[in-house]
């Protein structure tokens, strides 16, 4: 079972400082994110959490890369 997207955008929030600033509107989102069948507004959770992938990049180490395969897994998963 996944975790809710925003208990990943809070752990995000906790391990990477200072967060990118092209990735941090698609963080906010993600912070009210349950599921990838969600939305924010008019985009789809998939959709943000997409951008939020593309434009964390910059974010490495070990905490990026597992919470990357994590949200990767949901993705593909969904």
């Amino acid at each position: 079972m996944n975790r809710a997207i925003a208990d990943i955008a809070a752990e995000i929030s906790q391990t990477w400082k200072p967060v990118h600033y092209a990735a941090k509107p698609y963080l906010a989102a993600m912070h009210s994110l349950g599921t990838l069948s969600d939305s924010y507004g008019a985009d789809d959770a998939r959709g943000i959490v997409l951008y939020f992938l593309s434009n964390a990049r910059t974010w490495k180490g070990d905490d990026a890369r597992r919470i990357k395969a994590e949200l990767n897994r949901m993705l593909k998963g969904w």
